[in-house]
């Protein structure tokens, strides 16, 4: 397993030599890349086949990178869908500095259905004697 980055330092210098280990790996730019591409994220799976690199365990190693240097965040849903992992300002940031174009603009927040009032109650009608 190849030695980790783990940490994002607050040195412009040391940031730069984390930013060309992260290019200079084809697994992690992969991943960015692809992240940056991807509207809603990814689940594991996606990312998975999406680096191509037919290995759960380096995908998990990408994964434990880039979100231990704060580029990726893991969004759960707790309706049944699949949890996605998705770039954070700083991953939006770090890809747009190694590509050398601008950062991907975040994702579009998905409209929640607005929760309806429930009607008010009609008042009752007195009976005829």
């Amino acid at each position: 397993m190849p030695k980790g980055l783990w940490i994002w330092p607050s040195d412009p210098k040391a940031q730069k030599r984390v930013l060309k280990m992260v290019a200079a790996s084809p697994h992690l730019f992969a991943a960015l890349g692809v992240l940056g591409k991807s509207n809603e994220g990814m689940s594991d799976s996606e990312l998975d086949d999406a680096i191509n690199d037919g290995s759960e365990w380096t995908t998990l190693w990408v994964v434990r990178q880039l979100t231990a240097l704060g580029f990726l965040e893991f969004k759960v849903d707790f309706f049944g869908n699949p949890a996605k992992y998705q770039l954070t300002e700083a991953g939006r940031n770090a890809l747009g500095t190694i590509t050398g174009r601008p950062p991907p603009k975040p994702p579009a927040p998905t409209p929640q259905p607005a929760a309806s009032a429930p009607a008010a109650p009609k008042p009752a009608v007195p009976k005829a004697a």
